[in-house]
C-alpha cells in the first residue's frame, strides 16, 4: 500500500498533471466567458435583426411535450467556434513573440557527442567529458 502511495504521490506532483490541472480550471471558466458573450451579447443584436428571435429558444415539437432544441445547438455551435478563434488568436500571438526573441546568442556550441550546450572556447564537455 505504501509504494502504491509514492507512487501516487509521485504522480499527481509532477509538473504536467498540475498544469493541466490548472488548463482544466482556466478552460472551464474561459468557456463560462465566452458562453455569455454569446448569450448575452452577441445573440440578441442577430434575434433583433431576425424579428425579435431568441435563438435559445428555438425548437421544433415532436409528440407529447418532446421538442427538438435546435436554437440551443445554435447558440452551442457559435459558443464553439467563439472559443476556437479565441484559442487561435493565443496561438497566434504566442508564436509571433517567440520567433520575435530570434536566435540564441553564438556564444555556445553544441557537444558532438552529448548535443549539450558549451561554450565556444571549450576543449572538454563539461556534461559528458569528452574532448572536443
Amino acid at each position: 500500500m505504501k509504494v502504491f502511495w509514492n507512487d501516487f504521490k509521485a504522480f499527481i506532483t509532477r509538473g504536467n498533471v498540475v498544469d493541466l490541472a490548472v488548463a482544466v480550471v482556466v478552460g472551464t471558466a474561459f468557456g463560462k466567458i465566452v458562453n455569455s458573450l454569446v448569450n448575452d451579447i452577441l445573440m440578441p443584436p442577430f434575434g433583433i435583426l431576425l424579428d425579435g428571435i431568441d435563438f435559445s429558444n428555438l425548437e421544433v415539437g415532436l409528440k407529447d411535450g418532446i421538442a427538438i432544441r435546435y436554437g440551443a445547438f445554435v447558440n452551442t455551435v457559435i459558443s464553439f467556434l467563439i472559443i476556437a478563434l479565441s484559442v487561435f488568436i493565443v496561438i497566434k500571438c504566442v508564436a509571433r513573440l517567440q520567433r520575435k526573441k530570434g536566435a540564441p546568442p553564438a556564444d555556445t556550441k553544441e557537444c558532438p557527442e552529448c548535443c549539450m550546450p558549451i561554450p565556444i572556447a571549450a576543449k572538454k564537455c563539461g556534461h559528458c567529458s569528452s574532448d572536443l
